[in-house]
């Protein structure tokens, strides 16, 4: 995917990429996990990175890749155990039905990658962000205890739809919506849905519609790419990163 730094991050890329980057055994209540950490020279912050529902791939390595370049520890976390099935559609309908299912555990998974990235990298703040739904897992962790660990959440044509017996109370951090407007996997009408939420509980938040962009428009190189939108919505999370990080 392409990607854009704003001004005030271009000091920070750095050319020969990440000082590390590797692929990070832990667990979860005896489920084997793996994801992906890239550290920055001199870390500004670390960002968590929530896989979209094909599992933790080349894309989200890319994506950890690019923000340690530009200054930013960053870990892919995983939601899947190593032995999920991912081959197709309805593996990955499956997947993300499992952990979605049982809250409880969605967000000790959740826990478990953040507590993993954390002892891996010693920048002292963190953002939460996450692709479809990944982006559902970062507004879980808003929603959860676990919120304040974090000085922002960002999602990207994420899953918005709030379970029931959740809820927003006004005091999360910052929280970031990045969203096509051409969108039939999560509509408008979700969008609103949360707003109207968001309002009403009086949190601090951003919402940005992109105008005829579909589900997935970020994913270069498929059918749903577009690449305004891919390149405005990742401008837009570069600034907030900045932003929250007070770089």
């Amino acid at each position: 995917m392409k990607r854009l730094t704003t001004p005030a991050l271009a000091a920070a890329v750095l050319a020969a990429g990440p000082a590390l980057a590797e692929d990070v055994s832990y667990d979860y209540e005896g489920t084997a996990l793996t994801g992906y950490f890239a550290k920055a020279e001199n870390p500004q912050g670390l960002v968590i990175i929530a896989h979209d529902w094909d599992g933790l791939d080349d894309f989200e390595r890319g994506q950890a890749d690019e923000l340690a370049e530009m200054g930013y520890d960053a870990f892919a976390l995983s939601m899947y155990a190593d032995d999920t099935p991912l081959e197709g559609m309805e593996d990955y309908r499956a997947a993300t039905q499992e952990v979605t299912s049982d809250r409880t555990r969605m967000q000790g998974l959740i826990e478990a990658g953040v507590t993993q990235a954390r002892d891996l990298s010693d920048a002292e703040q963190m953002i939460v962000m996450g692709y479809c739904f990944g982006g559902g897992v970062a507004l879980e962790m808003a929603r959860s205890d676990m919120a304040d660990m974090a000085a922002g959440y960002a999602t990207f044509h994420g899953t918005l739809a709030t379970p029931e017996g959740e809820s927003y109370d006004g005091e999360e951090p910052p929280i970031l919506i990045l969203h096509g407007g051409a969108d039939q996997a999560v509509p408008m009408s979700d969008v609103v849905a949360l707003s109207e939420e968001l309002e009403a509980a009086g949190n601090t938040y951003t919402i940005e519609v992109y105008s005829g962009a579909p589900h997935a428009f970020s994913v270069e190189g498929s059918d749903s790419y577009q690449e305004r939108a891919a390149t405005e919505s990742w401008q837009a999370f570069t600034d907030f990163a900045a932003e929250r990080f007070g770089s």
